[in-house]
């Protein structure tokens, strides 16, 4: 079973969505056999990803980073899609953190490109602006040696 894995930002520019969605689309449909998609289900990049890979016919693994985790989606229509998403996964991985700290999300994202063949960055190619963002993620999946693929709209900024 092919695993993919995703990190990416929260705030996608609007005008960048339609071709995150099919650079994430094009990813995922383009292979073949079994999949399994790691996720953490945060808003943005992650529940695009994770919608779009349970499409693909994936098996997903929500890989939550604290136990106050859900606290953190403040908008209902977020949280609703959170849930959502967390239902539909095969397999629920949560960490040991109490709380939703940055260095729970650096855990989540290191716990995603520790288990993954690859992992797909939606990342501006700024640096991280808190420890555990996605610049750092992509760094440590460099680091070990993980292809990753980039997928954002060349000249935008995130939100």
């Amino acid at each position: 079973m092919k695993r993919i894995g995703v990190t990416g930002h929260r705030g996608i520019p609007a005008e960048a969505r339609a071709h995150i969605r099919a650079g994430l689309r094009a990813v995922l449909r383009g292979h073949q056999g079994s999949m399994e998609a790691l996720s953490s289900l945060a808003v943005g990049a992650d529940q695009l990803f994770a919608d779009i890979a349970l499409d693909c016919g994936a098996e997903l693994t929500a890989v939550i980073p604290s136990g106050d985790y859900e606290q953190g989606f403040t908008d209902p229509e977020e949280l609703a899609q959170y849930r959502r998403l967390k239902a539909l996964a095969t397999r629920e991985v949560r960490l040991a953190f109490p709380y939703s700290t940055d260095e729970a999300y650096y855990a989540a994202g290191a716990y995603i490109a520790d288990h993954c063949d690859r992992l797909l960055a939606v990342w501006d190619g700024l640096p991280a602006r808190g420890h555990g963002g996605t610049g750092d993620i992509v760094r440590y999946a460099r680091d070990l040696g993980k292809p990753v693929t980039v997928i954002w709209c060349e000249g935008l900024k995130r939100d």
